[in-house]
């Protein structure tokens, strides 16, 4: 986008003969006169309040009094037609505004009352005037020492302004009623005194740069403040440079623009306003032509190569300035297109006059990656992503900040059981999303951050589904605040371990929403409803190492089949990680930084689409976008038992059960992992274990599985509490799983 904004005209006044005023010798480089531009303002604020006993001592009285004074002068300065001197013309404003209040309170009894009732009176007084005038004759003044030191001064004539007033009062429980006053006091002439200031001769000239002076100067005194810039030349061309700025917006004020500073720089996705200010010192109207670059604009490692970012041609009248704006996406410029971390480049004002280079500025700004809200799933919290932060520093730099939702409680937790094995009350997914929501503004605020991604682990990746739909906002900007959703392990289709968990608690008025919510059959309906991505790319990593558990024979990660992860996802790859893993260095080195870590060329969804077919002839994900088939039922499983026991710390019980005649037989539960489970067939054979303190018992829902067919018979479950407190153990047994 770009924009031609025309600034108030800056005139032409008088004086300033680059011959009036001595020069050292190493500086005499040019006889002719000074042009360019000088700023000079002057601020004052003073203000008082005091409180006094009335004479009657039953009361006070109040008067706060305060003064505000601002004067500012734009003064142009441009050759004279013997190119000698110099001539100036100011654009002055001033301001001045005084008011005073007075509060009286008393207590005073009234005739034929008994009690003292209190009573006020308000007074209040406003004085204001204000004056200015364009294209004033002004003088402007630079005068060197013989060792380069110098000196510039200005002088602001008289001008000519109005004042005004008001007064107005009010009363409250007088024995006899008394009406406030409003009076008005109608405009009249004044003049403001002209202006004298001078730099302190600190400044020196430049050896490298004699006929440029730039700088600026105040002075402080009695709760006044004075300050005079300058940027000055001799001997240049008819248009200047005079000012480059960076500006972002403050989240999460749209259009509240603010500038960029170097050492903070501004986040991967917002937009960045540049500004150039040209300058004509010329007497009549030129043509400027501004040119803004990308310095390091180069894909390959080690190269430099720049590109033209925008060109923008404006019209400049004599002795005037204009600014040309150029509204920047950012978007991708944390990063190269192949990868490489993109930590600071360098974006240049270009300056053309009759196509000749007439100036220029660079400055440096950092983009940082977009935050990474981190999101944790069943039994979980934020401690799941506690290394993350680390990892991200190592794949760009510490300004990739990790935001994992709950680590600052105070701006948004999740309740989903916190740990495995807990089965008391959790929120809904909904609930869930609104905390989701609070530390995702939360992340905003901290980075300055228009736009964010997801990573998911488990639930979290539905719960992330319903932030998009229900809440997600939109930008003026038409990007989606979520760039990318990336999900690990996400039972996008419910998981049949739900069910055999869920329902033994539901049977004993114990549901666990939670829990309740990743059944295939609630999942259904969620999918039904959930259907808007806003735009949001979405991408799922499915685990596959084990071939069967809780009732499913399917490639499976210990809790989510692959094709209840991959649902109707087209970016979908599958690797051999158990549920638990999924969110580790490897996970996010083989799969979600280079869905994350994408330089401008992949932003669009051209470009996106194109980096996730290059994944996909790499085997990282399937070059397909046709949504996975549903073989997941969403009827809930025959169970061949249940139970819901108690185990005291270093208890170990003997439950019997009977087992039927069956292709397949499978036992899953929930505890903490000091607890361990052991099945023995009747005959006293062990047909399966599962230890506690083993890495196996760290999974959300652990199952030993017969794959051999069985005979109906009474077997044996002995559980054994390891843990130095008490725990509940949840279990049901299954068979001839499809």
């Amino acid at each position: 986008m770009t924009i031609v904004r025309a600034l108030p005209a800056v005139g032409i006044g008088m004086l300033l003969s680059g011959a009036a005023f001595p020069v050292a010798a190493a500086a005499a480089q040019c006889t002719r006169a000074w042009t360019g531009s000088v700023q000079y303002s002057r601020s004052h604020a003073n203000s008082s309040s005091k409180t006094e006993d009335r004479i009657s001592g039953k009361g006070t009285e109040t008067t706060n009094w305060s003064t505000t004074f601002k004067y500012t002068a734009q003064v142009s300065v441009r050759e004279g037609p013997d190119r000698m001197s110099s001539i100036a013309k100011a654009n002055i404003g001033v301001s001045s505004v005084s008011t005073e209040t007075k509060t009286a309170n008393d207590r005073h009894i009234c005739p034929h009352e008994r009690t003292p009732r209190a009573m006020s009176g308000s007074f209040a007084s406003r004085s204001q005037s204000k004056g200015g005038g364009s294209g004033l004759d002004a003088d402007v003044t630079v005068s060197m020492d013989s060792d380069g030191a110098y000196r510039v001064g200005v002088r602001l004539p008289d001008v000519a302004g109005t004042a005004s007033g008001s007064t107005s009062s009010s009363f409250s429980g007088q024995c006899t009623p008394r009406k406030g006053v409003n009076h008005s006091l109608a405009e009249m002439p004044t003049r403001f005194d002209g202006v004298k200031f001078s730099t302190g001769g600190a400044d020196r000239v430049s050896p490298d740069k004699p006929d440029q002076l730039s700088g600026s100067y105040s002075e402080s005194y009695g709760g006044v403040t004075e300050t005079l810039s300058w940027s000055l030349r001799r001997c240049g061309g008819a248009l200047r440079l005079v000012k480059f700025k960076l500006e972002d917006m403050r989240f999460p004020n749209w259009e509240d623009w603010q500038e960029i500073k170097e050492q903070t720089g501004t986040t991967d996705g917002n937009i960045v306003r540049f500004t150039a200010v040209v300058a004509n010192d010329s007497g009549e109207e030129k043509p400027a032509t501004v040119k803004f670059k990308d310095l390091d604009a180069d894909q390959k490692a080690g190269g430099t190569s720049e590109a033209v970012l925008d060109e923008i041609t404006v019209d400049v009248p004599p002795g005037e300035e204009r600014e040309v704006t150029f509204k920047w996406d950012s978007s991708g410029y944390a990063w190269y297109d192949d990868g490489r971390p993109r930590i600071t480049q360098r974006i240049r004002a270009e300056l053309t006059d009759g196509g000749k280079k007439a100036g220029e500025e660079t400055r440096n700004l950092k983009v940082a990656p977009k935050p990474l809200v981190l999101v944790h799933g069943l039994w979980s919290n934020w401690k799941a992503w506690e290394s993350w932060q680390g990892i991200l520093s190592g794949a760009h730099s510490s300004n990739w900040k990790a935001f994992p939702v709950g680590q600052h409680a105070q701006f948004g937790r999740m309740r989903t059981g916190d740990e495995v094995g807990n089965l008391g009350p959790t929120n809904t997914i909904a609930q869930n999303a609104g905390e989701l929501e609070r530390y995702i503004k939360y992340a905003q605020r901290e980075r300055n951050a228009w736009h964010i991604d997801l990573v998911a682990h488990s639930m979290g990746g539905l719960i992330s589904r319903r932030y998009i739909h229900a809440a997600m906002p939109t930008y003026p900007d038409g990007k989606p605040q979520v760039q990318h959703l990336v999900m690990l392990g996400t039972p996008n289709m419910g998981s049949r371990c739900a069910d055999l968990i869920s329902l033994p608690l539901e049977a004993a008025g114990r549901s666990m929403e939670a829990l309740r919510e990743l059944r295939p059959s609630v999942v259904a309906q969620f999918n039904a409803a959930h259907t808007n991505r806003k735009g949001v790319e979405f991408s799922i990593l499915a685990g596959n190492p084990l071939p069967a558990i809780c009732y499913m024979y399917s490639p499976n990660d210990g809790v989510v089949t692959v094709p209840s992860a991959f649902w109707a996802i087209a970016d979908r790859a599958q690797q051999s990680l158990l549920h638990t893993d999924m969110a580790n260095e490897a996970g996010f080195k083989s799969f979600v930084k280079s869905r994350v870590a994408l330089g401008p060329g992949k932003q669009s969804p051209e470009g996106q689409l194109a980096a996730l077919e290059a994944l996909a002839s790499k085997g990282g994900s399937p070059s397909t976008r046709t949504p996975a088939k549903d073989s997941t039922s969403s009827e809930p499983p025959k169970l061949d038992f249940t139970k819901i026991v108690k185990l005291s710390p270093g208890q170990t019980i003997e439950i019997p059960f009977d087992v039927p005649d069956a292709d397949n037989f499978g036992l899953t539960y929930v505890a903490p992992p000091k607890v361990g489970a052991t099945v023995v067939d009747e005959g006293g054979a062990v047909q399966g274990t599962n230890p506690p303190g083993t890495p196996s018992a760290q999974q959300i829902f652990r199952s030993i599985f017969v794959g051999n067919p069985i005979s109906k018979a009474k077997w044996t479950l002995m559980l054994e509490n390891e843990d130095e407190e008490e725990r509940e153990v949840v279990v049901s047994g299954w068979s001839n799983a499809k």
